[in-house]
């Protein structure tokens, strides 16, 4: 099922007040532990899936990549992209991650932020960007942590005076999708053990090189007490992959 939540006015506002969506990368508490992962992108063609407002797109230039592709569902997602990209270096394809279609080893490297979870076949979209990879290409993904999508809710178990007392995981060997609530809407969300995610890749003719289930950092930790919490569950499942021979 193809999900299309931002072109919804409601959502789409909701979504471009959140922190991430004004301070980009750094706001996103998961890019300290992602962005060592990606490998050297200059001179790469690289190819980002389900690439948002083309915060990643935009880092890759940074980074002197030769050429990026940014690909997103959503025309409020890119239209917003366009306006904060000045760089022709940088295209923008509204299309569905599930439609992708790209030319044997046109890409050095694929990268894809917390986007692969609402997608319900992802050992198709592995054999997708396998053959869009050059040998030795790298594929760099995150996705909500299995821990963190085994339940439908994504919320806390709370005591009667409203304290967190623990994180319910339940149902974590019944893949498949889950109705969760996000930014007050139902959105579909696939959720898949860990092992899934690994085997799928690795059949799909990928080398493992990294996982990553990155916490808070000290800074965050001390910048809001709030943070402690997410020490007490994994909520990111990272990994990077490189296309065998």
């Amino acid at each position: 099922m193809k999900q299309n939540k931002y072109d919804d006015t409601d959502f789409f506002e909701k979504y471009s007040q959140m922190a991430r969506s004004v301070g980009g990368l750094n706001a996103a508490g998961e890019w300290e532990s992602l962005r060592p992962m990606l490998p050297d992108l200059h001179g790469k063609r690289v190819l980002d899936l389900g690439c948002g407002f083309g915060w990643h797109c935009r880092y890759a230039r940074e980074q002197q990549a030769q050429s990026v592709v940014g690909v997103d569902l959503s025309e409020k997602m890119l239209e917003r992209a366009r306006s904060m990209t000045d760089d022709p270096h940088i295209q923008y394809v509204q299309l569905a991650i599930e439609d992708i279609a790209f030319a044997s080893e046109q890409f050095d490297v694929v990268i894809s932020s917390l986007a692969l979870h609402y997608i319900e076949r992802f050992d198709l979209i592995c054999q997708k960007i396998h053959h869009s990879l050059t040998v030795g290409g790298s594929f760099v993904l995150s996705v909500e942590h299995p821990v963190f999508t085994s339940v439908a809710a994504q919320d806390w178990h709370y005591g009667q005076l409203g304290e967190k007392l623990h994180w319910p995981v339940d149902n974590y060997y019944l893949e498949g999708s889950r109705v969760a609530r996000f930014l007050e809407n139902d959105v579909v969300k696939y959720h898949r053990t860990v092992a899934h995610y690994m085997n799928v890749l690795i059949e799909a003719g990928f080398s493992i090189k990294k996982l990553s289930e990155p916490k808070p950092t000290q800074e965050m930790l001390a910048n809001s007490p709030v943070m402690r919490d997410e020490l007490r569950r994994p909520m990111f499942l990272m990994i990077a992959a490189k296309k065998t021979g």
